[in-house]
């Protein structure tokens, strides 16, 4: 079996801010910290130049991309739409500290950013930001389409419910706090936001990947 790879986690904001060497320790620093922002890296010197740095500067970065498609296959595929915002979320374990945003898909640019919370899925997240997405762009009177890369948040806005397992309890309370919002959303509003599968094996990680796979 092969030796897990150690990372580093720099955390910008939090109850301690600096590097920490275990996810333990950097998970207790982000622990019920509204707005805490924090990112692993592979070396403890680059964990270090990022802390003097700036969170944004460093999420959602991706690594050199090369797609293993065929050049026929990219070519049907074609390239984005960049007339969009995209949203994703991350999950620091299944259920765990959780957190999602939308940006525009050009230029990155930030739209909105909800969390960390302390217990959520990746689905419930790629679902919020879904969710936020289509109030965003509906509030803007925006005819932009929204990307995201999970099928399982697509169906679940189709059926305007969110079918997840995690059972509720105090600590994921705010998560589903918002999920009742969303869902209740859903039924009350109507929207002409396309919604579009990115391709992620043609054109990389999408532009809102928080970058800490």
């Amino acid at each position: 079996m092969s030796k897990k790879k150690k990372k580093y986690y720099t955390v910008w904001k939090g109850h301690k801010t600096g590097v920490f060497e275990t996810w333990k320790d950097c998970k207790t620093q982000i622990k019920d910290f509204q707005g805490a922002q924090y990112k692993s890296f592979e070396t403890l010197d680059t964990a270090k130049a990022a802390l003097n740095g700036n969170y944004f500067d460093y999420i959602g970065k991706n690594k050199s991309f090369k797609s293993g498609l065929t050049e026929a296959q990219l070519k049907k595929i074609g390239l984005p739409n960049y007339n969009s915002i995209s949203v994703d979320a991350a999950s620091s374990g299944n259920p765990g500290i959780m957190e999602y945003r939308g940006v525009d898909t050009k230029t990155k640019k930030q739209l909105f950013h909800q969390g960390p919370f302390e217990q959520g899925t990746n689905n419930i997240g790629e679902f919020l930001a879904l969710v936020h997405g289509l109030a965003f762009l509906k509030q803007h009177k925006s005819e932009r389409i929204m990307y995201t890369d999970s099928k399982t948040a697509m169906s679940w806005v189709r059926k305007k419910t969110c079918n997840t397992k995690l059972e509720r309890n105090s600590k994921n309370k705010p998560v589903f706090d918002l999920v009742d919002r969303a869902v209740q959303w859903l039924k009350t509003n109507s929207y002409t936001t396309t919604v579009v599968k990115w391709e992620t094996k043609a054109w990389g990680e999408i532009p809102a990947d928080f970058g800490r796979k």
